[in-house]
């Protein structure tokens, strides 16, 4: 498989080319299963592991290879190889670390776009769309919106809940699609392009697996039923997975996430919530926090019907977490360089008394 099939390109070569590759070959982390990866390179896929040096070096979680990375790595036989290094990541999609205080967690790297999926069932939720239009603007990575199992509802329906996203989602694409019936497959399949990478990013049971298989034409993931009891999707994807489409383009599969935690995602905002931002302008104060203050141009807008509640609602909500996070990752900070002078006096003093 060339390297151009996975997404190759010179833009990536002249990153590889500042930090000097040596004679080690260049591959694209596929799959990832604890610190073990899966590596696809013009000789083959590999199963790898990093450096000791690498592992050394790395201050976080996000430091160590990711599915979408490009790597530089020395092959030692036909089954095995020593990741040495990780090629800059040109966008990382991320989000803030489930039960961890003040970390990131990498969903995926050197992404172009993003297929945020919903279902026309109990999943269908613009606020959490929001969130993941959030996560992606922060990144760089352009979104698109798919409304999956369009053939659950009727016509009327179909036309109100698409009116719905393109009212509260200016300017980003919405698809309808059935994929299990390949209804407005067609239209999915004329937006990926040769060479692009996509990441599918939604909740379990919204159909993210029966939707690869079917752009793919072939049984790759996995699939469930919705749970007839909880009406509920079921986990049916367990890890990342970067497949290579027949067409040329590129496609990461995800689990489903039940949190969307936020992280650093300053410039998101300013992209998901435009419209809400253009009427914070025309508050009275500069640092309006467009709650309870008077003459506030947003809470009049909600008021006088020119701004979404819901939209509102949510961005309050989405920029309570952010700011909750950057403190958070501040007193994590200041722990560290805490314990740091603790060390290093406990050093001095040691040395002392010898």
């Amino acid at each position: 498989m060339k390297l151009e099939t996975l997404g190759y390109n010179d833009k990536i070569q002249s990153l590889g080319l500042e930090i000097g590759l040596d004679d080690l070959e260049i591959g694209r982390v596929v799959t990832e299963h604890k610190e073990r990866y899966h590596v696809l390179t013009e000789k083959g896929e590999f199963e790898a592991e990093i450096t000791g040096n690498l592992r050394y070096t790395v201050s976080s979680r996000a430091d160590f290879p990711a599915v979408g990375d490009w790597v530089a790595l020395m092959i030692y036989d036909s089954n095995s190889a020593i990741i040495h290094k990780i090629l800059p990541r040109y966008s990382v999609l991320s989000r803030k670390a489930v039960g961890v205080s003040g970390e990131v967690q990498i969903i995926a790297t050197n992404i172009d776009y993003a297929f945020i999926v919903l279902s026309v069932d109990n999943d269908f939720s613009v606020n959490r769309t929001q969130r993941y239009l959030t996560l992606c603007h922060a990144s760089h990575i352009k979104p698109i919106i798919i409304l999956n199992k369009i053939d659950l509802v009727s016509e009327a329906r179909l036309a109100e809940l698409m009116d719905l996203l393109k009212t509260r989602l200016l300017g980003i694409p919405v698809l309808g699609v059935s994929a299990s019936t390949s209804k407005g497959l067609e239209k999915i399949k004329e937006t990926i392009q040769v060479g692009n990478t996509y990441c599918l990013l939604g909740s379990s049971g919204v159909g993210k697996s029966t939707l690869v298989n079917a752009l793919s034409q072939k049984p790759l993931m996995e699939t469930k039923k919705v749970s007839e009891y909880s009406q509920k999707g079921q986990h049916t994807t367990t890890h990342r997975e970067l497949v290579v489409l027949e067409n040329g383009g590129i496609l990461i599969d995800n689990p489903g996430m039940r949190e969307v935690g936020l992280s650093d995602v300053s410039d998101g905002f300013d992209k998901t919530f435009g419209s809400l931002l253009e009427l914070a302008v025309d508050c009275q104060f500069k640092d309006c926090s467009h709650t309870v203050e008077k003459g506030c141009a947003v809470i009049q807008a909600v008021e006088r019907g020119k701004l979404d509640r819901s939209t509102y609602e949510n961005y309050l909500k989405m920029k309570r977490e952010q700011v909750h996070f950057e403190s958070t990752v501040a007193e994590k900070r200041k722990k560290d360089r805490d314990f740091g002078k603790m060390v290093k006096q406990f050093k001095r003093i040691k040395k002392s008394n010898k």
